[in-house]
């Protein structure tokens, strides 16, 4: 069975940090690439940070970028979401996502509170 574990959320003070990670299995996880998604209260699900599969080069969401860490473990077929000086408006339900042509998998999100 393909599936992709989320863990790590919680609550944290604003200025704090967290790391989130995500366990696969069940595919090629090396051939994917792999991207954090958040869906805040109220809005509407966007990206935040993806790994492309073709060179490793990362990219980040304007409102992460310098706060945010994307990491993957191809030996582990772990991937992980660093996040630093966080803010209260980077909370939501994350969720990482591997993606390899049209298929998608998803993990089941992970809460994140940044309290002021």
């Amino acid at each position: 069975d393909v599936q992709l574990q989320a863990s790590g959320g919680g609550l944290v003070q604003a200025g704090g940090s967290l790391r989130l990670s995500c366990a696969a299995s069940g595919f090629a996880f090396d051939e994917y690439a792999i991207a954090w998604f958040r869906r805040a209260p109220g809005k509407e699900r966007e990206g935040i940070s993806c790994i492309s599969s073709v060179d490793g080069t990362t990219y980040y969401r304007d409102s992460v970028k310098g706060r945010f860490t994307i990491s993957s473990d191809n030996a582990k077929n772990t991937m992980s979401l660093q996040m630093n000086s966080l803010k209260p408006e980077d909370t939501a339900v994350y969720y990482c996502n591997a993606m390899y042509g049209v298929e998608r998998y998803w993990g089941q999100g992970t809460l994140v509170t940044v309290s002021s």
